[in-house]
């Protein structure tokens, strides 16, 4: 699927636990990449990574746990940043500035400056900083994507999104599981993990080119499913057993537009439920609609009168062409059903390209941010709290962004003839 297969690029893994090791096994599949070395500040980690890579590609990379160390020794074009949620902005900040490109997984800010240092790391260093927000190359998104540049639903007007995924035993294990996210539910309240429907909404809106967020407002309810869970598997002397946590079961929050939209998210990782992004479009010619039990849709003057339709006949009729392309190149369906391998491909492309990849520091700053302004909202009882225009202004009139088969901007039918 690449378009410039025929440059090797050096790309070093930083943070190789469970999400780690599938992205970089997942890398290693993308044609063109090399893997020099590999970072963890677990040991088995790194040395797992190692072994890894070895198998797969025969070479064996050098392994770290530091990763000051691995900048300062190795000839890179880029780093993959798979680490806890508030180191991913200071590596690819150390890394840009280390003359590396940077790849991050995704994640919300832990403050407005840190997403500052990101764009002024970019700016002052010529190196991307990507955001890997796979849903954005999900297929059912990337489907809706087309039908919105087709005008099918009209004017967008309203959309919705979030996180809802039933996380209790991860979270709650996180010091057996050595994972970062149990620190954050003990100690923040917000938006904790904003960007996999906020990443579509954003390019379907365009948002930093010819629109930008202007405010954020949450609320979230009280935190009690950690620890209802905890007391009916674990005994009473359990080290959390007693532990508060400040994380809301749910958080809702409302984003405005410099266009008019209006964006609703919400964040639910605590309580029983199925998994779902619960993603909504609504546009003045019609509405589709994220459902438990089918997505639907509904077009004024098409649909039966005021009754849903299966969107899966749709979804076949508007196929992206990026899919098409990838269902006849054969898919690659280990990461979330092919989505993890088409925003790694878009990352190596973008290298061998040189040119900035198609979600760039802008995008990567905007969409962790709402993070941190939640938190402030929720402190404030939902005051509106103003959004950053990380572009400085040049969202009014960005340069032209690249055309490829990977593009988040538009669809770019030439680029598969």
């Amino acid at each position: 699927m690449n378009q410039q297969t025929s440059k090797i690029v050096r790309i070093a893994a930083i943070g190789t636990s469970g999400r780690g090791m599938g992205q970089l096994r997942e890398m290693l599949s993308v044609p063109g990449v090399f893997v020099p070395a590999v970072c963890d500040k677990y040991e088995d980690r790194a040395q797992n990574a190692a072994d890894m890579t070895a198998e797969v590609t025969g070479v064996r990379p050098a392994a770290y746990t530091d990763y000051r160390e691995l900048l300062a020794k190795e000839t890179l074009d880029a780093v993959l940043i798979c680490t806890t949620w508030i180191t991913h902005a200071e590596i690819a900040v150390a890394a840009m500035r280390a003359g590396c490109h940077a790849a991050m997984e995704v994640g919300g800010a832990a403050s407005l400056e840190e997403c500052w240092q990101m764009v002024r790391a970019s700016e002052e260093t010529g190196k991307f900083c990507m955001l890997l927000e796979n849903c954005c190359y999900d297929r059912k998104e990337m489907a809706l994507f087309q039908m919105v540049r087709q005008g099918i639903l009209g004017e967008i007007v309203h959309l919705e999104g979030g996180y809802r995924h039933d996380l209790r035993d991860e979270i709650a294990y996180g010091r057996e599981n050595r994972h970062g996210r149990l620190a954050n539910f003990i100690h923040r309240n917000g938006e904790l993990y904003p960007t996999h429907q906020l990443g579509p909404i954003a390019k379907l809106i365009g948002v930093n080119r010819g629109n930008r967020m202007l405010t954020v407002s949450a609320i979230a309810s009280k935190a009690r499913g950690l620890r209802e869970f905890l007391r009916r598997e674990q005994p009473a002397d359990y080290y959390l057993a007693n532990q508060e946590f400040r994380q809301g079961d749910v958080t809702d929050t409302t984003i405005t537009c410099a266009g008019g939209e209006t964006i609703h998210l919400v964040h639910d990782c605590t309580l029983p439920r199925p998994y779902s992004r619960t993603y909504v479009i609504q546009g003045t010619k019609g509405t589709f609609q994220e459902a438990p039990l089918g997505d639907a849709i509904y077009l004024d003057g098409v649909s039966k009168h005021h009754e849903w339709e299966p969107f899966g006949p749709y979804l076949e009729k508007h196929e992206h062409p990026l899919w098409k392309a990838y269902g006849k190149a054969g898919i690659h369906a280990n990461g979330h059903g092919g989505m993890d391998y088409l925003v790694l491909s878009a990352f190596v492309d973008s290298l061998q390209a040189g040119t900035p990849p198609p979600i760039d520091v802008y995008d990567a700053a905007a969409w962790m941010a709402v993070t941190v302004l939640s938190e402030q909202s929720v402190t404030l009882g939902g005051a509106p709290v103003p959004v950053p225009d990380f572009t400085n202004g040049k969202w009014i009139d960005r340069d032209p962004f690249r055309r490829s088969v990977y593009c988040l901007e538009a669809v770019c039918e030439d680029c598969f003839l």
